[in-house]
């Protein structure tokens, strides 16, 4: 098993986590509802759990730094998380559908890990799954209500959608070393995952009323796998790790 290359797919993944996660937490007292408010702020936790998680295998059988220290004491060029993470959650329309976007992806990925020969990975795959079935169904109620709502909130929703599909698709670019984890049957390949994703998305958004983006024609946002990112990562880090670096050994 190439074991470099299946930390960065770990890595990768409890990234995306992590920033997901705290972006989902800035609804806080946000929302447009209580419900709502209530909703994003669980899921939140969830996804930073889920995150810690994976950095924790990380530290335990890789010898990586603690998870703490992962996930908040690095520059922002070692995070691997995709664009689409990392973005502002700007109006709910654009939070709402990225969350539609990435917990399909999110969980097409969990289902191909839980027979995943490394057997830490496929335990917490097994774990999260329920987790993310609600998250997911949580999003597709809110496609179909908003895409199938007024003249405005269907409007919104569209362009949510064209914005971000660039963006979601660099949930699938493939990390170095990939096709040698897909021939030893460890992870299945990103593009089968993308294919997946794109079965289940585009008959939720064709219900909801939304015209489903010709995938093959778009050019995926990519770069984040390999550190590379956009001018709202940094700020983000920063303010993520803000209480860790006034005392870098406390012990909570």
């Amino acid at each position: 098993m190439n074991t470099s290359a299946l930390e960065n797919y770990i890595l990768k993944t409890a990234d995306d986590l992590l920033v997901l996660g705290h972006r989902h937490s800035e609804w806080t007292a946000f929302g447009p509802v209580i419900e709502e408010d209530i909703a994003f702020c669980s899921m939140a936790q969830d996804k930073v759990g889920q995150a810690q998680a994976l950095y924790n295998v990380l530290h335990t059988t890789f010898g990586y730094d603690h998870p703490d220290t992962l996930a908040f004491l690095r520059e922002e060029g070692k995070y691997t998380c995709a664009q689409l993470v990392e973005l502002p959650n700007g109006g709910y329309d654009t939070s709402l559908m990225r969350h539609f976007l990435f917990d399909h992806a999110e969980r097409v990925r969990l289902a191909s890990l839980v027979s995943c020969p490394f057997e830490p990975l496929a335990n917490l795959a097994k774990k999260f799954k329920g987790e993310v079935e609600y998250h997911v169904l949580h999003a597709n109620t809110w496609i179909d209500q908003l895409g199938n709502g007024t003249e405005v909130s269907k409007a919104r929703m569209q362009t949510a959608l064209d914005e971000l599909a660039p963006y979601a698709l660099g949930l699938f670019e493939a990390i170095e070393g990939e096709q040698e984890l897909v021939e030893q049957g460890v992870v299945v390949s990103e593009q089968d995952l993308q294919a997946q994703w794109q079965a289940a998305i585009d008959p939720i958004l064709e219900k909801a009323g939304l015209a489903a983006p010709d995938w093959s024609s778009i050019t995926p946002v990519v770069g984040g796998r390999k550190g590379y990112h956009s001018e709202y990562l940094a700020p983000l880090v920063k303010e993520m790790s803000e209480v860790l670096v006034i005392d870098t050994e406390v012990e909570w």
